[in-house]
């Protein structure tokens, strides 16, 4: 059982930036792969970023590419979510999810845990 805790968001300004991250506990971290996903209200869950268990392979939904950045640091058990250049359409709950494999995957029914979520608001 993985145990994934986010935290970091926050009200930011369109253009800003916010730093999101995950701790994970309860496993091996290195043996899954992690994503980020976000659900803005009435939408459904989206993929926004993905990362292998290695950190060497790395995915990104077209609509952050270039804006975002996905890392981990499996020393620490820890995957961080770098945000830049923010918008408005950004505005979710953020959620960080292990999946067990090696390779990252788009879709969130692939995922094995899941953390609670925290809130990024964009203020245009």
């Amino acid at each position: 059982q993985v145990h994934l805790v986010e935290s970091g968001g926050g009200l930011v300004q369109a253009g800003g930036s916010v730093r999101l991250s995950c701790a994970a506990s309860g496993g091996t971290f290195s043996n899954y792969a992690m994503g980020w996903f976000r659900q803005a209200p009435g939408k459904d869950r989206e993929f926004v970023a993905t990362v292998s268990w290695s950190g060497r392979s790395t995915d990104y939904a077209d609509s952050v590419k270039d804006r975002f950045t996905i890392s981990r640091d499996n020393a620490k058990n820890t995957v961080s979510l770098q945000m830049n250049s923010l918008k408005p359409e950004d505005t979710a709950v953020y959620y960080c999810a292990a999946r067990a494999a090696f390779s990252g995957d788009r879709n969130y029914v692939n995922y094995n845990y899941w953390g609670q979520g925290t809130q990024v608001t964009v203020s245009s």
